[in-house]
């Protein structure tokens, strides 16, 4: 079962339907109690908890737990660090220490228990908090944050210490960030920047860096959550609130592992129904990094395929650099919403142009070809020989005088165009300062997108730190690459969300009549037979051949007969996964005679290997199709996951796959075959006729069904091959795998 979130969901998963609305603790959904209405078919939320963290960023009281003043402690830089902000925020802030009488020149209390008032905000500066959870539990503080290490980064015993540390928590009633966690949340943040902000999330301060110093480029910040080890407070939870935050514009996030799966598509999920782009750097890609990042934070990385999945799945932007997710969080945090999704490279060389269009063009974005009015227009003021199509090269010259202006006008007030993007791979004073000028003074006046690629290496030129950052209409990047994939994620987030409608809201509730015929076939711990396996997809109305399951040669005679000549034969037992290998199937088989001989020689082989059988299939044989796989299985983030990939020998050779996590609807099914590298075989090559993909969606949305009402009692699923056949015709589970849990 996935772990649930502090003060959430602890119900059983597949029996939530049963469960008394008064027995579901309560929860921020939507400011009410939880009910069963707030809940899937599998007993898991519906809709994301959004803890009210004003208290914590903006707090009217602050305790300092271990406060000090004593020269050369770590203590004591910490704690004036703390008094600095609390002056920022308007908190007041009372020492605790057993010893001091005072700290800084503030009055010091000897225990928390002490205070002259109830407080906010309780900063831990002790290495063992656990003893002082429960002391601020008695006083009501609403949150703390936990600075020491040693818990579960360290192995087997800083894990149980954590899990001490979880379960003091959520006895307590308040909010933990930490331990492992740093003061990132109480840095300094410019005040004078305007426009929509960057609300950071990082569980390793360090690489929020990058992101924080944004601001010295005239970049908003707001907020900035070290959520560390993550015993309590999330990242999930700082999605959510963030997302509800007026000056958000988005989300920027460095993750290392993900506490709890569902909780993280869920905060997703709230951002993407509010427009909110979360970008996030997710460590785990490789074996190595999903060791150092347990290392560091003691958290399950998850197979990195379901994580790339789930993310593109929910809306979230992942990038792979902290240069990266600079760049891309302060677009789409401060960009409008694109008019169109044309992109027009303009540029003072044709070679700068055509260089540019390429990578562009190989990363997906659209370079409409301008009209032949437009062309002619532009032609006005650069030289006929010249190519204004798309890329725009002028020449060079216009940029130093008054048509520089008039012809990026004219490209900006093209309808088909959304972006304009000027690379400008070095200074040329002073072309490139009356460039970068009416670039600038376009962008003022115009509500598309305009991007400046400064290549120059220097950065000191004035055109740059000046005309360029000083702009907050003009996006202006130091890389080919970070500009192409800003704007790719820009275009694609406003697509995303234009068209976003959450699969939670149409997620089932209650049981299917399916769920009942399928929790009678299931034998706990157990894999089923192919037999069994197939009745599996019958109780869920997914096809497969007509078939029976014979004890002797001439009741396989007499089956196929009824199922009609040619068949195919199969052992039939429940420990069988891999019936070819063993010489335990047989096709194309057209007389009664090749049966009985079948039959022999199927029960000899089983008798020879010493497998157990519960029969001898005898089954329709079909031949004309796609053959494609359709699955379940269970990832330790984000519980069962759907895969459609190419099936039969394809699958090991090619590994050819697309993921999703339940919920999903027709869209995302689509889209998963979108995804396949051998899409083509399912629109016809060769002279072959389309596959039924209608018919194959439908199986993809039946399993999902399946995962998500038999949850956990089901380990894996395996249908392959699905037999996809021709448009209109169907298609046909011919073999299936079930393995219960």
């Amino acid at each position: 079962m996935l772990g649930s979130t502090h003060g959430t969901f602890t119900t059983d998963p597949r029996r939530a339907h049963v469960v008394a609305c008064g027995e579901l603790p309560p929860n921020a959904v939507h400011g009410r109690a939880v009910t069963a209405d707030d809940l899937d078919v599998s007993g898991r939320p519906l809709y994301a908890g959004v803890p009210d963290l004003d208290r914590f960023f903006r707090p009217a009281s602050v305790a300092v737990v271990g406060a000090s003043d004593a020269e050369g402690r770590p203590n004591t830089g910490i704690t004036r660090q703390l008094i600095a902000w609390a002056e920022r925020v308007g908190a007041r802030l009372h020492p605790v220490h057993p010893t001091r009488q005072s700290v800084f020149g503030i009055p010091c209390f000897p225990s928390v228990a002490d205070l002259p008032e109830q407080v906010d905000l309780a900063v831990l500066l002790v290495g063992d908090p656990l003893p002082v959870i429960e002391q601020l539990a008695e006083e009501k503080v609403r949150f703390a944050v936990a600075f020491a290490s040693g818990f579960a980064e360290i192995g087997e015993e800083g894990a149980a210490a954590q899990e001490r540390l979880t379960a003091a928590v959520q006895r307590s009633g308040l909010r933990l960030l930490g331990p492992n966690t740093n003061l990132n949340a109480f840095e300094k943040f410019r005040e004078d920047l305007e426009g929509p902000a960057i609300a950071l999330i990082t569980q390793s301060g360090h690489q929020g860096r990058p992101v924080f110093t944004l601001q010295e480029l005239g970049i908003r910040l707001s907020h900035w959550a070290p959520t560390g080890n993550e015993a309590d407070l999330e990242t999930a939870d700082f999605i959510s609130y963030f997302a509800e935050r007026p000056e958000v514009g988005a989300i920027a996030c460095y993750v290392e592992g993900l506490k709890d799966g569902r909780a993280f598509l869920l905060a997703a999920d709230r951002a993407a129904r509010r427009g909110v782009p979360v970008v996030a750097v997710k460590v785990g890609r490789t074996e190595t990094g999903a060791r150092m990042a347990a290392s560091h934070t003691g958290k399950l990385t998850g197979a990195d395929t379901v994580v790339d999945a789930a993310m593109r799945q929910f809306g979230v932007i992942r990038v792979d650099g902290l240069d990266e997710l600079q760049d891309t969080s302060a677009l789409l945090a401060r960009a409008r919403r694109p008019k169109a999704d044309g992109v027009v490279v303009y540029s003072i060389s044709g070679g700068t142009g055509a260089h540019f269009s390429d990578l562009a063009t190989e990363a997906g974005l659209s370079l409409p070809t301008l009209s032949a009015d437009r062309q002619a227009e532009l032609h006005q003021w650069i030289p006929e020989y010249l190519n204004v199509a798309n890329p725009v090269d002028n020449g060079g010259h216009p940029v130093g005088d008054w048509r520089g202006r008039k012809i990026i006008d004219a490209i900006l007030d093209d309808p088909e165009v959304g972006v304009l993007i000027c690379p400008i791979t070095g200074p040329f004073p002073p072309m490139s300062d009356k460039l970068a000028q009416d670039l600038v003074d376009a962008a003022e006046q115009t509500d598309k997108l305009v991007c400046v690629v400064w290549g120059s290496p220097v950065g000191t030129e004035e055109a740059y730190r000046t005309t360029l950052l000083g702009s907050s209409r003009v996006a202006t990047f130091r890389t080919f690459a970070n500009c192409i994939t800003a704007v790719r994620a820009y275009l694609d987030h406003h697509r995303f969300t234009a068209h976003y409608r959450s699969p939670f809201d149409e997620a089932p509730r209650t049981p299917s009549p399916s769920f009942r015929k399928a929790q009678a076939l299931m034998r706990p711990g157990q894999q089923l037979s192919e037999h069994a396996a197939k009745q599996l997809l019958r109780a869920y109305g997914i096809r497969v051949p007509r078939e029976q399951l014979v004890t002797s040669a001439a009741a396989a005679v007499r089956a196929a007969g009824l199922v009609g000549y040619p068949v195919v034969m199969k052992a039939s037992g429940a420990q069988l996964a891999h019936k070819t290998e063993l010489g335990l199937v047989k096709i194309g088989l057209t007389s009664a005679s090749q049966v009985r001989d079948a039959y022999r020689e199927l029960t000899d082989i089983a008798r020879y290997e010493g497998v157990a059988l519960d029969g001898i299939l005898v089954c329709q044989m079909i031949e004309r199709g796609v053959e494609m796989v359709v699955g379940v299985t269970q990832d330790p983030l984000f519980g069962p996951t759907v895969t459609v990939g190419l099936g039969g020998v394809l699958v090991e050779v090619l590994r050819d796959a697309a993921v999703r996590v339940p919920p999903f609807g027709e869209d995302q099914a689509k889209a998963m075959l979108s995804e396949l590298r051998g899409r083509a075989l399912l629109d016809g090559v060769r002279g072959a006729a389309p596959a039924d993909i209608d018919a194959l969606v439908e199986v993809v949305l039946r399993v999902q069904r399946m995962a998500l009402e038999l949850g956990d009692d089901i380990a894996e699923l395996d249908i392959n091959p699905l037999m996809v056949l021709p448009r209109g015709q169907g298609a046909v589970a011919l073999d299936a795998l079930a393995v219960c849990q």
